[in-house]
Order: structure tokens, then C-alpha cells, then sequence
């Protein structure tokens, strides 16, 4: 098996170096809980406001003097899009009455009315409180947006939404069959982001291998810089990295595979090649100390100041730490590194996918006033109001023109164009909500990165959970298509 940097090791590759390296010391890190959506009760009023008049202007028949419930998480994206938006709708319809409100405790706020039977007309189910979206789906919990999709765009009433749709979007939506339960509204880069300044400071440019990401770490150790930061607290950001890079070694049917929740999906070589690399950062110290105490700002404040060369992430970091990441930081993406000559993918192969998952509940009572404002959401002047003040590309496939990107947003647009076609969208976080964050990654990746558990049994400790979620009835499975 080739490697990099075999040396005098007899054409050892990476995959054999790495289980060579040296044991580190454990890092404590607190134990924490996670709340899964249970979306179910079937109580509540099934009474919906009656429809409007369908007409050109108003393809999907909203009723005007109709009250409108809206729900935006504010996390890294802010709300500033979805008030712009909402303005718009007001002005379209003056009579409306429009309930905006907005909250990082997407689940905790929302399940008593979804159990109630009176959840809000659209929300952005999103965040660490997420609610579950194959629970959501499974129990029948969402509209169908398939109206919206077919319905004419703002811009040009010749061309259907679904027509102005970057690639991609209009699958995740889908979970089976073609109904589409999910309207996806950011479109998201993600993948290793770093400071372009730091690299040029310690006379570095981005590893493309991961003997030169050893190297770069192992310098910037001796100047006191960590290699790199995670979240510690929700360590299932460790995937937005890890996952492509597994697929990039084995072959994105390694991710299908795993997605499928097949027997023995995650004891694919790639998988442990994967997680012995990202072992050896812990066992070579190169990870910041007290990571694994830290929450996604924590870590993500400890990167922008310069405590860290790297970090898990996606573009939503760009604004999320606006306020402190210096004028100079030259924010950049890159792709995971190439393990070795065997890879299956090529230098480039990275993850990106919608983000800010939008839906509208089978109960509300507006749901034609839900799917609009998404339509209204989905034009080119929403777009731009979006990328603006986001720093990030939208659903919509254009609306950067006249715009002046951020150094983030150009590096992830150069990060796509590299990429070409191998592009990778892991469905484990649309699908498996509870798997991915509280199973994979906070009791499996999380004890790995903090050093208290070892590659192989954190495997053996995966694919155990993957097939206790496939043997439970309970839980609508998924599969690709």
C-alpha cells in the first residue's frame, strides 16, 4: 500500500503507521444529554383557515386576512433573513396578521404544541434541539410540499420552484417516495476551516495529505498553536470532516452503506483508516486542551483567536463568529486531506448540502400561507437578502450576482467548483437524528476525541447502536434510493 512518507518503513502506508502511534494521556470531559424529538399525540383541531382565491398572483391560494405562525431558529444565521421575508409577505398581504418569533430551543418549545395539535405554520427546525425528521416523517407529522415545488417562481412565473433549485436540495427533502417533506434553504460547505493568514505565518499552505497535516500540526505545536478544535460538547460537528473523509478512502458507497444502516457498515477499512487518523491528532496532543469541555462557540471563539489551526465546521461559522474573527483571518475551507495514493476519491472530494431545514406541520392551521412564505423565501431578492447577511448560499441557485463575497463564502464557492462532481451527502443527521448526535456523536466520537476510548471499540460501539436502530420497530427506516 503506497504512502507519502514510508521512508525506510518497507512501503508501509499510512493505514500501518498510524496504529503506531503513541497513547496520550485522558482529557476529562463532562457527560452530557441530548433531547431527541418524540413528535407524536394526535390531539388538538384539524380545522384549517379556509383557502384563498387561486390566482395567477397567488399560485397556491393563500388566504390574505389569514393569520401567519412562524418559528425561526437563531443560531449562526441570525434572523435578519427571515424578517426580511416576512416584511415581504406583509406587504403581499396587508391583512395577515404575521407571528414571528424566534429561539434556539427548537424541540423544547415546540413538541408540547406539536402534541397539542397546534404547531406553528412553518418553522426552521434546526439546532442542538432539533426535532427528530424521520420521527416527524414516520408519524405524519409534515405537509407535503410538493405544491410549493410545482407552483411558479417570484421571479419568472414561467419556471416552477423546483426549477430554480440548486442540485440536490429537492432529494434531501424527500425521505421516501416522492413526496417532499423538507425545504432545505441554505446551501452548506462543509469541511476543515482554517485561518489563510495563520498558514501563511507559519510558511504553510493547506495539507493535502495527511502526513502533511501531521507535520503542519507538529509545527504549529512548537509555536504553542493547537492543529485543531472541535466542539467538544457537541462533538457530532466531528462528521462535517470526518465523513467525506471517509468516503474519499473508500468510495461514497461506504457512506450509502452506512446511511442504509447495513450490518457491518463501520467495519469498512475506510471507516477505521478514518478514525485512526483522527485518533492520532488526540495521540500526538494535537488537539487544543480542554476541547472536550468546550460548546460549538466556545471552540469555534478558541479558533478565531488563533488558539487553533483548525476545525470541523460549516459556512455558517463565517457569521456565527463575525464579531471576533480579525479583519486580516482570511477565513478559508478546505476538503479532507488524502490518506494515502489508495484513495478511492481525489484530493477535493468534500460534503456539501441544503441546511436550515424549513417545514411546514400537517396541522397547521395556514399551511398555503407556510409553503408562500417559503416561495417568497425561495426568489432571488430573498436570496441575496439571505447571502448578504449570512455569508452563505442559499437554496436558490443564483442570487450572488452584484454581491461582494466574504472570504468565506468565495473559499467555499472555489471548494464546490474543485470539488466537481464528488460531492457527498451523508443522510445519518436528516435520517437518524438521535443516532448521529447523542449515539455517534456524543457517546462514541466524543470519548474517542477526549482520549478515553480507542478507534476499534468505538467502532464495535457505532455499529452497535446502527443496528439497534435498525431492528427498532418503532423507527421509520430509510434507504437510499
Amino acid at each position: 500500500m503506497g504512502s507519502t512518507s514510508a521512508h525506510n518503513n518497507e512501503g508501509l502506508g499510512r493505514r500501518d503507521l498510524i496504529k503506531r502511534s503513541a497513547a496520550l494521556g485522558l482529557i476529562a470531559v463532562p457527560t452530557m444529554s441530548f433531547l431527541s424529538a418524540c413528535a407524536s399525540g394526535d390531539s388538538g383541531s384539524d380545522d384549517k383557515v379556509e383557502k384563498g382565491e387561486k390566482t395567477e398572483k397567488n399560485p397556491l391560494a393563500v388566504n390574505g386576512s389569514a393569520p401567519l405562525d412562524i418559528v425561526i431558529f437563531d443560531g449562526g444565521f441570525g434572523t435578519k433573513y427571515a424578517e426580511d421575508a416576512k416584511a415581504v409577505y406583509e406587504k403581499t398581504y396587508p391583512d395577515a396578521k404575521v407571528k414571528f418569533s424566534a429561539t434556539q430551543k427548537i424541540q423544547s418549545v415546540l413538541q408540547p404544541r406539536f402534541n397539542g395539535g397546534t404547531p406553528p405554520d412553518l418553522i426552521d427546525n434546526s439546532g442542538a434541539q432539533q426535532m427528530d425528521m424521520g420521527v416527524l416523517v414516520g408519524k405524519k407529522q409534515l405537509t407535503d410540499l410538493t405544491p410549493l415545488l410545482d407552483a411558479p417562481s417570484i421571479d419568472d412565473p414561467a419556471k416552477k420552484v423546483r426549477d430554480t433549485l440548486r442540485p440536490g436540495i429537492i432529494e434531501m427533502g424527500q425521505f421516501d417516495g416522492d413526496p417532499v417533506w423538507i425545504m432545505y434553504y441554505a446551501y452548506t460547505v462543509y469541511g476543515v476551516w482554517y485561518s489563510q493568514t495563520a498558514l501563511e505565518k507559519l510558511d504553510a499552505t493547506y495539507p493535502e495529505t495527511w502526513d502533511d497535516m501531521l507535520a503542519l500540526c507538529a509545527k504549529a505545536k512548537k509555536k504553542d498553536i493547537a492543529g485543531w478544535t472541535y466542539p467538544g460538547k457537541h462533538p457530532y460537528y466531528l462528521p462535517f470532516s470526518l465523513y467525506p473523509f471517509i468516503a474519499k478512502i473508500g468510495g461514497v458507497e461506504v457512506l450509502d452503506a452506512i446511511d442504509n444502516l447495513e450490518p457491518k457498515a463501520w467495519e469498512h477499512p475506510a471507516v477505521k483508516a478514518a478514525f485512526d487518523a483522527y485518533y492520532e491528532l488526540v495521540a500526538k496532543g494535537y488537539i487544543l486542551e480542554g476541547t472536550p469541555g468546550l460548546d460549538h462557540r466556545g471552540s469555534q471563539g478558541a479558533w478565531a483567536r488563533g488558539k487553533a489551526l483548525f476545525i470541523p465546521n460549516g459556512s455558517w461559522v463565517e457569521n456565527e463568529e463575525a464579531a471576533i474573527i480579525p479583519k486580516d483571518f482570511k477565513l478559508s475551507v478546505g476538503a479532507p486531506s488524502s490518506l494515502d495514493s489508495s484513495d478511492k476519491l481525489p484530493f477535493g472530494t468534500l460534503w456539501a448540502s441544503g441546511g436550515e431545514p424549513f417545514i411546514v406541520p400537517s396541522k397547521a392551521k395556514n399551511p398555503e400561507g407556510g409553503m408562500e412564505q417559503l416561495r417568497i423565501m425561495l426568489s432571488e431578492a430573498s436570496s441575496k437578502s439571505f447571502t448578504t447577511s449570512t455569508k452563505s448560499l442559499s437554496a436558490f441557485n443564483g442570487g450572488t450576482d452584484g454581491i461582494e463575497l466574504s472570504d468565506g463564502l468565495k473559499s467555499g464557492v472555489a471548494a464546490l467548483e474543485k470539488a466537481g462532481t464528488n460531492v457527498v451527502n451523508p443522510r445519518l443527521q436528516d435520517w437518524y437524528v438521535k443516532l448521529q448526535k447523542e449515539q455517534i456523536g456524543v457517546a462514541a466520537l466524543g470519548e474517542m476525541m477526549a482520549g478515553r476510548a480507542k478507534p476499534a471499540e468505538t467502532i464495535k460501539k457505532i455499529q452497535a447502536f446502527a443496528d439497534a436502530t435498525a431492528k427498532d420497530q418503532s423507527i421509520k427506516h430509510f434507504k437510499h434510493q
